[in-house]
């Protein structure tokens, strides 16, 4: 926990000192773009992102106030929503993404060997049980 929370401060200070987003908005932007023109159920997000339910709808409506996305009604379901990415949204991704990967770089990257990274990723793996 302290690892991951020392990296995300890192993170978190990078991103602020560019002038962009915090990283969970970049999350959540690579997560509706993902989805395309289709876009996403805010349900699905939330899953993806590993939100609770009130997070996840400030996040939006804070997302849908710097126009970064839109949200529609999803016409045969009363209470459903889709969202989508704005163009203003994919551009404010595209620039976030080189600061979040130089601050990945420095982070990780210039701090362990590849080979050290790989067995890190295969021991994360093994204890979340998820998959590459």
């Amino acid at each position: 926990m302290s690892a991951h929370q020392v990296l995300l401060d890192n993170i978190e200070a990078t991103l602020k000192d560019a002038g962009v987003p915090r990283l969970s908005w970049y999350d959540a932007l690579l997560e509706i773009d993902k989805a395309d023109a289709e876009g996403i159920r805010p349900f699905e997000l939330k899953e993806r992102l590993l939100l609770p339910q009130y997070g996840m709808s400030r996040l939006l409506d804070r997302m849908e106030k710097a126009g970064f996305i839109d949200r529609q009604d999803v016409e045969d379901d009363g209470r459903g929503q889709v969202v989508r990415l704005t163009h203003k949204g994919r551009s404010i991704r595209q620039t976030m993404w080189p600061v979040y990967a130089e601050a990945l770089t420095r982070l990780v990257e210039q701090r362990v060997t590849k080979d050290e990274a790989t067995e890190l990723a295969r021991l994360l793996r093994k204890i979340t049980g998820l998959k590459s």
